[in-house]
C-alpha cells in the first residue's frame, strides 16, 4: 500500500496524485495554505469549531494526508485519518475479520463470483446525499477509472456493480472470497457521489458518511472536525471534536503530549522511553507492517540473478531492528510479520545473511569489489538507506544515496532501478500479495514481472472461503510462490507505536486500524 523518509513501516508509501503522497509540506506550501484559510472556512465552520464544549481529540500525526480524496490518497497509512470522515462497506475487528460498517450484511452466490452488500437504511452523507447502492457503484467505478486513482490495481476482481436501492450487487471477474476484507477502510472509503463529481474539490473538502465531518481544513497542516450525528453508530462515538495536526517535528511530539498540546500521537520507537517517563500511555496497535528493498529486474545489474541473490545474502536484518526500532520490531523476510496467518514458516530464512556467499555470487557475475556502483533513490533522508549502503559496501557494492522529492512518480512508473519501500499491509492478505508480487502491483518495481506459479496460487486462495479449514495452508502456499520474486528483499517489521494521554481511554486493538468507537476522554482537554 504513502513526508517522511522512505515511509516508515507504520506508514505506507508517500502518495502523489495517481500513486503516492508527497513529502510533508514545505514552509512555502504552509504559507500558501495559510492564505487559503478564509476560503476553506467555507468547508463548514470557523477555526474555533474544535475548541468548543465537549471532548476534543488532539491528534499529532507524522503522516498528515496530502489528499482527502480517498481514491487519490489510496490505501496508505492516511486511511486511518481519512476514516474520521469516510465510512466503508466493512471494517475490521480485533481478529482482522470483516464486520459491518455501511453494509449491515452481505452474501455470496453459490458460485462465489457475485456478492451482494445490503446497506443500512436511512443513512446520508454529510452533504445530505443518500448512502445507497448507487453511491457504492459510483465509488467503485471512480476508483477503477479516475486517472489519478491509486486504487485501480486493488479492484481487478470487480467487473461491475449493479445498484438496486440499498443492495449493491458486485459482479466479479473470478471467484473471490476476499471481497468483504478488501472493500473496507483501506480500499473503498465511500465519498458522496455529488461531491466526488468534482474530485479536485473533494480532495481538500471531504464529504463522507463517517463518524466526523470537517469544519476547517488547512492543506498539509491541520484539519478540525466535529462529531457527525448522522453517522450510523453515532451513539458509540463519544468524542465531540477532533483537531488533527501535522506533527511539526518528531522530537517535539512527546513534549507536546506532556504539556497537553496533543493528547494522541504516533511516535517513533526512539521516543517511547521518553514518553513512558513523561507518564504517557505508550502502546502498540497491531499491524501488518513490512519494509523492503525494491529491485527492478528489468534493468541492469538486477537482470542478472546472481546479483539479485548477492544483495539478498548481503542484508543483515537484525541491524535494521536494532538501529531503527530499538528492539521493538522484528526481522521479516516476507511481506507479513511473524505469527500472521499468511506468514509462511517454510520460507523463513531462505536467503540468510552470508557476506561471503554474496561476494562469491558477485564474482561469478563478473564483478570485482568496487566494480558495481548503484544509485539508491529515496524521497528524503532515511536511516534505512544508510544501513543498506553500509551493508552492501561490506560485500564490495558501492551505493550512492540519491534523494528525489518527486520519488513517487518514477517509482510507480517503474523507472527506478533500486529503492526502498515500507507498507502497512492490507486487511486482505491476497491484496498484500498482489500489491507486492502481481504484474500490476504498485509495490512491484519490476512490473509486469511476476514469479512463476504466483497467479495460479493466488487464484486458489481467492477460491477458498475464509472459514475453510484449508485456507491457511492455501494462503501460505501463495506467499511461498510470491517469495520466489526477485524484485523484493524484505528486511524488518516495525510496530504501530502510539502515545496518548491517560485521559484518553484505550482504543480497540484492531490490526492496523484506529477505531474511535467507544473511546472516551475524561477531565480537561
Amino acid at each position: 500500500m504513502p513526508g517522511r523518509p522512505t515511509p516508515r513501516p507504520a506508514q505506507a508509501a508517500p502518495r502523489l496524485p495517481g500513486r503516492a503522497r508527497p513529502p510533508r509540506a514545505t514552509a512555502l506550501a504552509t504559507a500558501l495554505a495559510a492564505l487559503l484559510v478564509p476560503a476553506l472556512s467555507a468547508c463548514g465552520g470557523d477555526a474555533s469549531a474544535g475548541a468548543g464544549t465537549g471532548s476534543t481529540l488532539k491528534w499529532a500525526s507524522s503522516y498528515f494526508p496530502a489528499h482527502w480524496d480517498p481514491v487519490v490518497s489510496g490505501s496508505g497509512a492516511q486511511f486511518r485519518e481519512l476514516a474520521l470522515v469516510y465510512a466503508s462497506l466493512t471494517k475490521t475487528d480485533s481478529k482482522g475479520n470483516a464486520v459491518p460498517d455501511l453494509a449491515k450484511s452481505w452474501e455470496y452466490n453459490k458460485k462465489g463470483d457475485q456478492i451482494t452488500f445490503h446497506l443500512r437504511p436511512g443513512l446520508t452523507f454529510s452533504d445530505g446525499e443518500p448512502v445507497d447502492a448507487a453511491a457504492v457503484k459510483a465509488a467503485v467505478e471512480r476508483a477503477k477509472k479516475q486517472q489519478n486513482s491509486a486504487l485501480f490495481g486493488d479492484l481487478t476482481s470487480i467487473r461491475s456493480v449493479d445498484a438496486k436501492g440499498l443492495d449493491a450487487v458486485v459482479h466479479l471477474t473470478q471467484v473471490d472470497y476476499q471481497i468483504p476484507q478488501l472493500l473496507g477502510q483501506r480500499v473503498l472509503q465511500i465519498a458522496s457521489p455529488k461531491a466526488a463529481a468534482a474530485p479536485e474539490k473533494l480532495d481538500q473538502n471531504p464529504v463522507g458518511a463517517g463518524p466526523f465531518t470537517v469544519t476547517q481544513l488547512v492543506p498539509g497542516t491541520k484539519v478540525v472536525l466535529k462529531k457527525n450525528p448522522a453517522y450510523w453508530d453515532a451513539e458509540n462515538i463519544h468524542i465531540d471534536h477532533v483537531e488533527l495536526t501535522s506533527a511539526p517535528d518528531a522530537s517535539t511530539v512527546v513534549s507536546g503530549l506532556r504539556t497537553g498540546v496533543y493528547n494522541f500521537a504516533d511516535i517513533e520507537p526512539s521516543q517511547a522511553h521518553a514518553a513512558e517517563k513523561a507518564g504517557l500511555d505508550v502502546f502498540v496497535q497491531p499491524g501488518f507492517n513490512a519494509s523492503n528493498i525494491s529491485l527492478n529486474i528489468n534493468k541492469a545489474p538486477f537482470d542478472n540473478d546472481k546479483v539479485v541473490d548477492a544483495v539478498r545474502h548481503a542484508i543483515d536484518r537484525e541491524e535494521f531492528v536494532d538501529k531503527l526500532t530499538f528492539g521493538r520490531g522484528e526481522t521479516t523476510d516476507q511481506p507479513f510479520p511473524k505469527g500472521y496467518t499468511a506468514y509462511d514458516p517454510a520460507s523463513e530464512n531462505t536467503y540468510p545473511y552470508d557476506p561471503a556467499e554474496s561476494k562469491r555470487l558477485l564474482a561469478q557475475a563478473g564483478y570485482r569489489a568496487g566494480d558495481l556502483r548503484l544509485n539508491l533513490v529515496v524521497p528524503a533522508e532515511d536511516p534505512q538507506a544508510e544501513i543498506v549502503q553500509s551493508q552492501l559496501a561490506k560485500v564490495g557494492i558501492t551505493v550512492t544515496i540519491k534523494i528525489d522529492k518527486n520519488w513517487a512518480t518514477p517509482f510507480f512508473a517503474k523507472d527506478l532501478t533500486f529503492s526502498l519501500y515500507s507498507t502497512t499491509g492490507r486487511d486482505s492478505a491476497v491484496q498484500t500479495l498482489t500489491a507486492h508480487f502481481g504484474p500490476d502491483g504498485p509495490l512491484n518495481l519490476s512490473s509486469p514481472y511476476e514469479p512463476d506459479g504466483f497467479e495460479a496460487a493466488v487464484a486458489e486462495v481467492r477460491r477458498t472461503p475464509l472459514d475453510d479449514p484449508d485456507y491457511p495452508r492455501v494462503l501460505r502456499a501463495a506467499t511461498r510462490a510470491g517469495l520466489a520474486s526477485k524484485a523484493l528483499v524484505f528486511t524488518f517489521s516495525s510496530p504501530n507505536l502510539f502515545a496518548k494521554s491517560p485521559s484518553l481511554s484505550s482504543l480497540p486493538a484492531n490490526p492496523a486500524h484506529l477505531d474511535w468507537t467507544g473511546v472516551t476522554l475524561s477531565g480537561a482537554n
